[in-house]
């Protein structure tokens, strides 16, 4: 009889495991985070000590201001190209954050924001900072803000909530979203922990457009007289790509077709371009409308195509009197594409729309293009048009003003002045007259990027955002370009930027007003003398503020012209990349001129009818 040994049965694999909170930040790592910002609270307690524990991988950064936080992971969201991630407490903490994700809203900025939730035994107790099944219902107040919101109600539910939130957030258009997270769920295990994370298994790459819809929209394109496209915020990813921003710039230089921009979108497409009309809309150029609307009523602008533009107040408004200007019809065809079929013909009449991803259609309109042969002849006298336009007339509203040397700084010249010096990276841009002075004066190209938050406008965006923005391009001049009402709402993020190391640069428009307010008034409802320093700050010093929060600052006196400035922005960019500490140059500014906002003047009649929608 024989006998044999039979091998032993391979052990089982064992299975991962880990809490809610563990299993967090693996989707955090696995999106290419390596930021979150916040200030911390006990409501946070367990997701807390994993970034602690994870320390080096993700660094928590400790704002000063929830605010602040979600201005600031807006700013690195932008920069990066990836997702922005704001932690907080409960309550406050929560509430706190909400502007700032809001603005992500509006700004199509993918920012996460997680707020941690007392422990669900406690809920309708009274328990200190409570948000749900209380008088404060943080869900419910975030699900009104954003794209999304969710509570995180058990283990069992984390992961098909929360990459729920992930796709909202990374899909196109960006957006922001919200996780609630009580703080005992946090620290449960997850049934069904798995062993790996991959973002390809749970949300997809946006790429969709309609060819023939493109197809015939190219063809009246390259057909029209006077063709025209319009590029807004939502083409800001398509065309931050350089191969594709290449593949288009050729396309309309190739074919003579005109491009400018919404306010939100300036700079997308290069400014410098001999095709270039730059930005349209509040503050814009005055390129676009002598282009669409010359002198002789034949050779209006015929074809108009919408790329990414929801066509808002700011973007079709070329005067705060003429709001959703009709100027903006052209005789033949209006093509709108947007992701949003909701956008598509809401304020103006169109011919066409499409509801497509904007980088998509870029690359079926520029393939199909290929087969196209150009109206020689047309297209070289669009392009003689547009140059002697460009000859004939400075695109500023002011142009003495822009090339002024006196003192006290003319607001247009400080923008020449950053035109001067930044030469790639990122500037950010408050709420403000500084929208005003940037739109009309600054011309912005590739490698330089501008962001602002025209959409939602809120004072104190570009405060925080540049430190963001900073800590995502380290090696990168980032500049924010502020009002002094604004700079003190969140100047103590300079703190959080000293500590980091961020050789962030500030350069605030330091007139003692909220001057675009008082400015408004003065011609709203004149006479002009009854708003003078209404609305003044109480003379702060800006530079002692700031050197007080660890910031190399100096103040341009009203006896310092231009070159003060020019100097002392030179020194901050050589400053700031040496030794990685904030800069912060307060410039006191002209204050008799005013950005070309064009408010109309107010009757008594007009502020009781209910037409009349003008505001400062």
């Amino acid at each position: 009889m024989s006998s044999h040994l039979s091998a032993p049965a391979p052990s089982p694999a064992p299975t991962p495991c880990g809490t809610v909170a563990q299993l967090l930040i693996e989707y955090l790592r696995a999106e290419g985070v390596d930021k979150v910002f916040g200030i911390p609270g006990g409501a946070a307690v367990w997701l807390m000590n994993e970034l602690k524990n994870k320390s080096h991988e993700i660094e928590y950064v400790i704002c000063r201001h929830e605010t602040g936080a979600a201005y600031i992971a807006d700013g690195y969201a932008r920069v990066k190209g990836h997702l922005g991630v704001v932690l907080t407490t409960s309550g406050p903490g929560a509430t706190n954050a909400l502007t700032g994700a809001m603005n992500a809203q509006a700004s199509n900025s993918p920012v996460l924001v997680i707020t941690g939730e007392v422990p669900e035994a406690y809920y309708g107790k009274g328990y200190l900072q409570e948000g749900t099944d209380a008088k404060l219902d943080v869900h419910n107040i975030y699900q009104n803000a954003l794209a999304s919101s969710a509570i995180i109600s058990s283990p069992a539910n984390f992961q098909t909530l929360f990459q729920q939130a992930l796709r909202n957030a990374l899909s196109l258009p960006r957006q922001a979203v919200h996780i609630s997270l009580p703080n005992d769920i946090a620290g449960e295990c997850v049934p069904g922990y798995p062993a790996s994370v991959r973002p390809s298994t749970y949300r997809p790459r946006t790429a969709c457009t309609d060819p023939k819809a493109v197809a015939d929209t190219l063809h009246e394109l390259v057909h029209a007289k006077r063709p025209l496209i319009f590029l807004g915020n939502g083409s800001r990813d398509a065309l931050a790509c350089p191969e594709r921003l290449k593949a288009f710039t050729e396309f309309v230089d190739r074919f003579g077709i005109a491009v400018m921009t919404t306010p939100d979108a300036k700079g997308i497409f290069p400014e410098g371009h001999a095709l270039s009309l730059r930005n349209y809309g509040i503050c814009g150029s005055a390129w676009p409308s002598l282009y669409m609307h010359p002198s002789n009523k034949a050779d209006q602008f015929d074809t108009l195509l919408v790329l990414g533009s929801s066509l808002g107040e700011l973007s079709t408004s070329v005067t705060a009197s003429a709001l959703y200007s009709p100027a903006l019809e052209p005789t033949r065809h209006f093509i709108q594409v947007d992701l949003s079929a909701g956008v598509i013909g809401r304020d103006f009449p169109i011919t066409r729309g499409i509801v497509a991803e904007i980088g998509s259609t870029l690359d079926v309109m520029c393939e199909q293009a290929h087969h196209l042969h150009p109206d020689q002849a047309k297209v070289d006298a669009r392009k003689a048009v547009i140059q002697q336009i460009k000859l004939s007339r400075a695109p500023w509203s002011d142009p003495a003003g822009r090339d002024s040397e006196a003192a006290p700084v003319h607001p247009a010249a400080m923008m020449r002045v950053i035109d001067e010096l930044v030469h790639e990276g990122h500037i950010f841009i408050d709420a403000g007259n500084c929208v005003g002075w940037s739109l009309n004066n600054l011309v912005i190209n590739p490698p330089v990027r501008y962001h602002s938050a025209l959409s939602m406008g809120p004072m104190g965006f570009a405060v925080g955002a540049v430190v963001g923005g900073k800590m995502a391009a380290p090696h990168l001049p980032c500049v924010a370009v502020v009002g002094d009402g604004a700079f003190m709402m969140h100047g103590a993020e300079i703190s959080t930027a000293a500590q980091h190391r961020v050789g962030a640069i500030w350069i605030v428009l330091d007139d003692n007003d909220l001057a675009m307010v008082s400015q408004g008034m003065a011609q709203l409802l004149p006479p002009a003398a009854q708003w003078d320093d209404y609305y003044q700050l109480g003379r702060p010093d800006l530079a002692l503020f700031a050197q007080g929060l660890g910031a190399h600052a100096v103040t341009v006196t009203h006896e310092q012209g231009t070159q003060a400035l020019r100097e002392a922005l030179q020194h901050a960019l050589e400053d700031a990349d040496k030794h990685h500490r904030p800069q912060v140059i307060s410039v006191r500014i002209n204050t008799q001129v005013a950005p070309p906002y064009g408010w109309p003047t107010l009757t008594p009649a007009d502020c009781c009818s209910s037409t009349n929608k003008a505001k400062p």
